[in-house]
């Protein structure tokens, strides 16, 4: 017969990458745990996982088993997270993937006091500028800075974001502050990768504009292109909640070109199909409160 406590533990082995590791996070002793993989292992007459000296993999079983194990252990700690909810406490796992920089700059603030007021609340971060997938990812939802192209997920707005055209002011001494779109064309850009060549897109009285410029940076993480910016590299279009602190001291100036960028959001996306927690939904207020409305990165005057 397969025990639950057996599956459970096979994820935990998975996620930590050693029996020590999974042991430590269940805290129970590495024999209790190399026992419930080994029974379960009996249950399904199958081998799971190779173990060596320096590591585990999964096996071609383990991994058909896994998919089902990582559903199973989920479906058991909503259901104990729905309990504690009926008793008026958000408790259980929380998995939230962000924006690197974003996290880094804004989501401590925001996220220390709501783990302070829910203890019971286990909370996984992931800050990673790849593209995350919600439910494919094991993760619960995404934190996302732009426009949300994939159908199959629901996004709740916390926050607009404004971008804006920021460059040092020895850079605009030096190679002068274009005022158009044509100007901006012979200018040094540096480039957000993560969003292709066509990022700097305006929209004008003649509708939507892009500017190709001349790339003297290319780079997928904003603090770098921040960090470009005022080094004197070029213009970069960074949102506010990166530059705004560099704005308000006046390391950076914005370049006004006649013309803006198309609005966006920060969003907070969640599996279609799949009912979102309450613990997700508090999560989600909790951020709304802290940012602001409007949020407080968009704050351009010194105070």
């Amino acid at each position: 017969m397969v025990k639950l406590d057996g599956i459970t533990t096979f994820v935990a082995i998975v996620e930590a990458g050693s029996l020590s590791e999974a042991a430590r996070r269940l805290r129970l002793s590495k024999s209790v745990v190399s026992d419930r993989l080994a029974e379960l292992e009996g249950s399904l007459g199958a081998t799971l996982l190779h173990r060596s000296a320096r590591r585990l993999t999964l096996t071609e079983d383990g991994t058909a088993f896994l998919e089902r194990a990582l559903r199973i252990s989920r479906e058991v700690e909503d259901a104990a997270a729905d309990m504690a909810e009926r008793r008026g406490t958000l408790a259980g796992p929380l998995s939230i993937s962000a924006p690197v920089t974003f996290g880094r700059m804004h989501l401590g603030p925001a996220i220390y006091p709501f783990l302070a007021q829910h203890p019971e609340i286990a909370l996984t971060l992931d800050l990673d500028d790849r593209r995350v997938e919600a439910g494919a990812d094991s993760c619960d939802a995404v934190l996302r800075h732009g426009p949300i192209a994939e159908s199959r997920l629901v996004a709740w707005t916390l926050a607009p974001s404004r971008r804006v055209l920021v460059a040092s002011p020895n850079y605009l001494e030096h190679h002068g502050s274009p005022d158009s779109i044509t100007a901006l064309n012979g200018h040094a850009g540096i480039f957000y990768t993560n969003r292709g060549s066509g990022d700097w897109s305006f929209h004008g009285p003649e509708g939507k504009v892009s500017v190709r410029g001349r790339p003297r940076l290319r780079v997928n993480n904003g603090d770098m292109m921040r960090d470009a910016a005022l080094a004197g590299l070029g213009i970069a279009l960074l949102p506010l909640f990166i530059a705004g602190a560099d704005i308000r001291s006046g390391r950076l100036g914005i370049v006004e070109i006649g013309v803006q960028p198309g609005p966006e959001f920060i969003h907070l996306a969640h599996p279609e199909g799949r009912r979102p927690s309450a613990k997700l939904r508090a999560f989600a207020d909790c951020l709304r409160q802290a940012f602001g409305q409007p949020p407080y990165w968009e704050q351009l005057q010194p105070q």
